[in-house]
């Protein structure tokens, strides 16, 4: 009778997850980048959804996301982004430090022109706004602070990618541009000449006609080694004053921000 050959076991691995699960930070930030400006209240069948999760994870993560404070819950079940989440992300130093030195500058800009004055940073292939003082006579605008904002189609958009250096600007512009209604979309030639234009002048002009007629001129924000670290604009409606009546003071508001973060002009 012939015996069966051992067969050595396969050893097991353990403290390690398949190479196929995601960690579970990645999985509640996942959750939490379900939200959006035209998602900002959702039920737990929503976020499962959207997020790609099954409906028991979906409901353990934001269990625990409501415990920190990332999420919320409504008297109807569904779940909102906590007030923690502001309260952390305002510490974000590009975000709080910048804006911190800049609100005095902006409030003056507001008083002197009474219309949108706005303040970004880049992230990426984005800017993010950090704030905006508005006034009840100024026109319609499409984005709200903590919101992100195109670079290509905005004047704050267009300073920041001036200063971010060719290597950046040729790898954004390789990207697939993000199509906004209201904005007159231009290729990769014409926007390599304005960013030129921009860099050399030292500020932005765009016109949209979308959510309402707008101009706005922005210009660079400088830290102490020169880079460009923000963008201040303002914005008004179309067909009022000239954009280039604007200009001289938003330059000179940037460069009273600058020299607040070091940058000696």
């Amino acid at each position: 009778m012939s015996e069966t050959p051992d067969v050595p076991a396969t050893p097991r691995v353990r403290g390690k997850k398949p190479p196929h699960s995601e960690p579970v930070i990645d999985r509640a930030l996942s959750l939490l980048g379900v939200f959006s400006d035209r998602r900002r209240s959702l039920t737990l069948s929503d976020l499962a959804r959207h997020s790609g999760m099954p409906i028991s994870t979906t409901l353990r993560l934001a269990d625990r996301l409501v415990a920190w404070g990332a999420l919320e819950r409504t008297d109807d079940g569904r779940y909102i982004v906590g007030v923690r989440l502001w309260e952390v992300a305002s510490l974000a130093p590009r975000g709080h430090g910048v804006r911190e030195i800049a609100l005095p500058y902006l409030g003056d800009l507001h008083d002197v022109t009474r219309q949108h004055v706005l303040l970004a940073v880049r992230d990426g292939a984005q800017a993010v706004l950090i704030e905006r003082l508005s006034s009840r006579s100024a026109p319609q605008v499409a984005y709200r602070v903590g919101g992100r904002v195109p670079l290509r189609s905005t004047a704050v958009g267009l300073v920041l990618l001036a200063g971010a250096g060719a290597a950046v600007q040729e790898q954004l512009l390789a990207a697939p541009e993000e199509i906004e209604e209201g904005v007159d979309q231009v290729s990769a030639a014409a926007l390599r000449r304005t960013l030129g234009e921009v860099a050399r002048t030292g500020y932005a002009v765009i016109r949209r006609s979308r959510p309402s007629k707008t101009v706005s001129v922005a210009a660079p924000i400088r830290d102490g080694s020169g880079a460009v670290v923000a963008a201040v604009s303002v914005l008004v409606t179309d067909g009022g004053a000239s954009p280039h009546t604007y200009t001289p003071v938003v330059r000179a508001t940037a460069r009273s921000i600058s020299r607040g973060l070091g940058y000696a002009t």
